[in-house]
């Protein structure tokens, strides 16, 4: 009996420092990031439960990192043909008033997003639309604020905007179109959120660039744009948005194929294109699975979801899944805290649920500027250009559109379950 209770308390030790890894980005006093926090987490629990590698990997949900790592090859595809640049240099070319410039950067970033990664879109367009505001004498921040948010927003329309999204998708094998049709609608009202702020709210007009420092590092040129290549990458990514409309093909073979037809190349060398792929975000999900499989064994989690579900709180209703999908997400970040929501919203009523988690989860990237990776590399890719975009100025509309977002799904889920 003290044995069972001593594997059971290191095992929560590891999870508990694990998730604070999470919160602080990594661990006081030591060289790690998030990655590697979780490796080292699954190591551990590895080792206390004295089960098998192979009985570790089965944890992992295959599906899902495969998913992700195909399609990490198809927006490094476009990076590199330079696709993303040129398509913000013709946003910044429009004749638009700046009212109407806004809208198209924003409809624009949030598209893309929704099929693409929303940090490689942010990559690639923050130095195009950081200059092509200094150039035209716009003020520069509300535009940086509307890739961001944008980005973050668009990507929750689909099941492969983002990696959360891949994993709930798979988990809980939502279906690409119904997922389309519930998500859509909250998206596109919290876009025109976004824009009306943005174009009309306190601070609309952002602050004056004259004077500001110039960039503390030369930015670097943006890829010519390879037209055969994007054509190539752009084929494949309709293609596969295609099959998962229209046939019920597995969306990971189906990714995985399209990645294969990406990497058959005579001028993208196949070391460049996976040089691009974030090993550590796959990493981190391969961690973590590990670490809550161990954690969930121990009952403890189950134990608290039916003593909330005792006093009335059902996690998988839009009120209390709200509340807490924004909590969790801004503490350890939106996909740890999906990945320990997960497991308690699947059964009856797991679509709306997985739809309401995947949605809140992404929202809630925007409540902060530490809330989302593509923000903080909004924010730095800025600093480079001159341009001061620190967590005030980010809160200033993050928290607004974030608090409009949610209620406006909330409102749009609550009237789906009726």
């Amino acid at each position: 009996m003290l044995a069972a209770e001593l594997h059971t308390a290191a095992v929560v030790a590891v999870f508990a420092t694990v998730y604070l890894g999470m919160f602080l980005g990594g661990l006081p006093m030591l060289k790690l990031d998030r990655a590697g926090v979780a490796l080292l987490g699954a190591i551990a629990v590895i080792a206390i439960t004295g089960e098998t590698v192979e009985s570790a990997a089965r944890a992992v949900d295959l599906p899902t990192i495969v998913l992700l790592f195909a399609f990490m090859v198809v927006s490094a595809q476009l990076r590199m043909s330079g696709f993303y640049a040129a398509v913000a240099q013709r946003v910044g070319a429009m004749p638009l008033s700046r009212t109407g410039l806004l809208g198209a950067l924003i409809a624009v970033a949030a598209a893309l997003s929704a099929v693409f990664s929303n940090d490689v879109v942010c990559l690639a367009m923050t130095p195009v639309v950081a200059r092509l505001c200094l150039q035209r004498g716009l003020p520069p921040v509300p535009f940086l604020l509307g890739l961001a948010c944008a980005a973050n927003i668009g990507s929750a329309a689909t099941l492969i905007g983002n990696p959360q999204n891949m994993l709930i998708g798979s988990v809980l094998q939502l279906p690409f179109s119904g997922y389309l049709r519930l998500a859509l609608p909250p998206v596109l009202a919290s876009l025109v959120l976004l824009w009306a702020w943005l174009a009309w709210g306190p601070g609309a007009r952002g602050d004056s660039v004259a004077g500001a420092p110039g960039p503390a590092t030369a930015p670097a040129a943006d890829p010519p744009l390879d037209r055969w290549q994007t054509t190539k990458g752009l084929a494949v990514a309709g293609a596969l948005v295609a099959v998962f409309l229209a046939t019920d093909w597995p969306r990971d073979v189906a990714a995985l194929v399209g990645a294969a037809v990406l990497l058959l190349s005579r001028r993208l060398h196949s070391g460049q294109v996976m040089g691009d792929v974030d090993w550590l975000l796959l990493l981190l999900f391969i961690g973590l699975f590990v670490v809550n499989d161990a954690f969930a064994a121990t009952g403890l989690a189950g134990q608290a979801v039916a003593w909330l579900a005792g006093h009335g709180v059902q996690l998988a209703e839009p009120g209390p899944l709200l509340v807490v999908g924004v909590a969790l997400s801004n503490l350890v970040s939106n996909v740890p805290a999906v990945m320990l929501l997960l497991p308690h919203l699947q059964g009856d009523g797991g679509t709306q649920a997985g739809v309401m988690l995947a949605l809140v989860s992404t929202f809630a990237g925007n409540l902060l500027l530490v809330g989302s990776i593509a923000n903080l590399i909004v924010a730095d890719l800025a600093r480079q250009a001159g341009i001061t975009l620190d967590w005030r100025r980010h809160a200033a509309t993050g928290v607004p559109v974030t608090l409009g977002s949610l209620v406006l799904l909330w409102s749009w889920m609550a009237w789906n379950v009726r």
